[in-house]
């Protein structure tokens, strides 16, 4: 992960705000144009950032138009506030110039391009994971009908001579956030994209030894790089999830962080291919908060698991569900070509589009739960299972995926 400066952050805070009130001055235009009601967002201020408040009466999504990172999500009603995506004001021992810095925050979207641009492309303007992150969105509507709230996003990637649109949807006495995404070519050739969904998970709710990640897929492999330091692990190896292959021959568990113990590392799962739908699921048995995504297999084969514990304590971990196994140029995708038989690009065919649909769930779990053996999308309901302790949870789901 590239460092912020302090006075490059500082440009980047003071340029959102002009982003927020602009997205909204149009939303609320055409809001009022179309239906004669007030808009369904609110403008507020999240680790001061300029934000959208998008919610229901079960959760509240806090988009940053800078970037159109998720930087926060909340259970309604919830005392302890906590959002999956880090409470710095929660963790004061560790110093704020750590926390939430620079654009990298929240669950962010890196598209056309996911981990470092060649040097061809750096020289030509392009940066680390694609262009989204680091532009203004505008936010082009916000309607309520009936039970839905729908807000819609839209962003140019100059660069890459690309749009991007993102539309979430939430519905009353769910919850569980909808999301959908299209990808639009503005050139006359077809190209291979590099996209990624990157769900960065921070302290409190990422805890060592309490918080466990599941995830629909057992083959994995650990990503060969040498300049990862402090990597327990052997690197490029063929792996079981989620027992890697430790340096000292002993297994390493990846479901949660180790206690007392600072290292680095970066792996990737298959989805398991008999599966349209997968998963992946973060839950903190210590604190009882879940966090999980549904995704379709055949959009996001790969989960990448990077993992940052640093001494410190600001742990930080990301599951990124992706088109590709690890966060490398699309050169060296392509000359990969397959993995595990299974392809590490998406095509995007001339002047044409693509589109990816996925869902977030964030909810309170059951006491004794310490583990998700599955989830299901099933007759208008999540099911999330933990087999061993006979807990259950079960959600409204009213939208198709």
């Amino acid at each position: 992960m590239p460092k912020t400066s302090r006075q490059s952050r500082r440009k980047f805070l003071q340029s959102t705000g002009p982003v927020v009130a602009a997205s909204i001055a149009a939303a609320h235009s055409s809001a009022s144009a179309q239906a004669q009601v007030p808009s369904p967002v609110k403008e507020a201020t999240v680790y001061n950032r300029p934000v959208v408040l998008v919610a229901n009466d079960k959760l509240e999504v806090a988009v940053a138009p800078q970037g159109g990172s998720m930087l926060r999500i909340r259970i309604q009603g919830d005392p302890q506030g906590l959002s999956p995506f880090g409470n710095p004001e929660m963790v004061p021992q560790v110093p704020d110039r750590r926390k939430l810095q620079g654009p990298m925050v929240g669950h962010f979207v890196c598209v056309d391009g996911f981990g470092s641009p060649s040097a061809a492309e750096s020289a030509a303007g392009l940066s680390m994971h694609g262009e989204a992150y680091l532009q203004p969105w505008k936010l082009v509507a916000a309607e309520k009908q009936g039970a839905t709230t729908t807000v819609k996003f839209n962003v140019g990637l100059p660069l890459l001579q690309e749009a991007f649109t993102r539309v979430l949807r939430m519905v009353d006495g769910e919850s569980v956030l909808y999301v959908d995404s299209e990808l639009e070519s503005q050139v006359a050739f077809d190209r291979t994209v590099n996209w990624g969904e990157h769900p960065f998970l921070f302290p409190p709710f990422l805890e060592a030894e309490n918080t466990v990640v599941d995830m629909s897929g057992t083959r994995a492999k650990t990503r060969s790089n040498p300049g990862i330091p402090r990597t327990p692990f052997v690197q490029g190896q063929d792996f079981t999830w989620p027992m890697a292959p430790g340096v000292n021959g002993m297994p390493v568990d990846l479901r949660a962080a180790p206690a007392n113990r600072t290292w680095t590392g970066h792996t990737t799962t298959l989805m398991e291919p008999s599966r349209p739908l997968a998963y992946v699921t973060v839950l903190n048995t210590a604190r009882r908060y879940l966090l999980g995504y549904v995704f379709r297999r055949e959009e996001f084969p790969w989960v990448q698991n990077y993992m940052n514990y640093p001494a410190d304590g600001w742990l930080g971990r990301g599951l990124e569900f992706a088109t590709q196994p690890f966060d490398l140029p699309r050169r060296e995708m392509v000359e990969l070509n397959r993995m595990f038989d299974t392809p590490v690009y998406r095509w995007l065919p001339a002047k044409s589009k693509i589109a990816t649909r996925f869902l977030l769930f964030y909810v309170r779990s059951p006491e004794g739960m310490s583990r998700v053996d599955d989830v299901r999308l099933e007759n208008g309901r999540i099911i999330v299972e933990d087999r061993a302790s006979g807990k259950t949870v079960t959600l409204a789901a009213s939208l198709p995926l």
